[in-house]
């Protein structure tokens, strides 16, 4: 079964003359279409394991197999090729071009592809931003300037985006924390209804309610994944209460 398998991960930093062990030995595999949480303390390398599994910060030692290749063995344009075709990224801070529409940035990253340097690529792009931005429920903000949006439409623009170039898996650092509660909720439900569609995700939260949402919970601690805790597809029939209640005892227990 195609997944992302990351081997005994490493990531070391330099400060002052001294060696800061980040992320000690990891070891951790995402399904396809599985979507998992990385939950943990502050300090805990969450951020640090997102940016280097996904190849934007390089790692110190250890392997990150990508649905078959090896992401520590790739040269710069190449990581940089497939972080644009077959990653998509939603971050905290909603990095968009000022001087663009919303509708703009959102096909940026496939103009950039190479289906994008064809007038019928550039077509099928133009028809599957459309369609985003539909099942979004963003279509009416396509020609705002992003200081004209709310957080919540905004932050969606941003999902829009990283589903551009239908990739393999989405990776998220903490993508409700500039969020409201009611913002948080519509955001979630719509990276479960991509992960439904099949994308895989993998996000970095300190939110029990985002983390309650996904299959699987992964508690770092010390730079190593210390458990992990299942709770299966996320059901919007199930409600989220009984979810919460069990992944907050299994939290408690690690002295989160």
């Amino acid at each position: 079964m195609e997944s992302l398998k990351v081997s005994n991960l490493c990531k070391t930093y330099i400060v002052n003359k001294r060696q800061n062990n980040v992320l000690r030995n990891v070891n951790l595999e995402i399904r396809a279409g599985e979507m998992a949480a990385i939950m943990g303390p502050s300090g805990s390398g969450k951020t640090t394991l997102l940016y280097t599994v996904s190849g934007m910060d390089d790692a110190t030692a250890g392997k990150v197999d990508f649905y078959g290749r090896d992401l520590t063995s790739l040269k710069g344009d190449d990581m940089s090729r497939l972080r644009l075709t077959e990653m998509g990224f939603v971050f905290q801070q909603m990095y968009m071009l000022k001087n663009l529409s919303i509708y703009d940035n959102i096909v940026i990253p496939a103009y950039q592809s190479p289906e994008g340097k064809s007038r019928e690529g550039r077509a099928a792009v133009n028809e599957r931003a459309k369609l985003l931005m539909q099942k979004l429920s963003i279509s009416e903000v396509a020609d705002n300037d992003i200081n004209e949006v709310s957080g919540g439409q905004l932050q969606r623009a941003c999902i829009c985006r990283s589903m551009i170039n239908n990739p393999k898996i989405i990776f998220a650092d903490e993508p409700t924390g500039a969020l409201n509660k009611q913002n948080s909720a519509e955001v979630m439900e719509e990276l479960n209804h991509i992960n439904e569609e099949g994308t895989s995700i993998l996000l970095v939260t300190h939110d029990m309610k985002v983390a309650s949402k996904c299959e699987r919970v992964l508690y770092i601690e010390d730079g190593d994944i210390r458990d992990e805790f299942v709770l299966g597809k996320w059901n919007k029939a199930e409600g989220d209460a009984a979810r919460e209640r069990r992944l907050n005892e299994w939290l408690i227990k690690l002295g989160w």
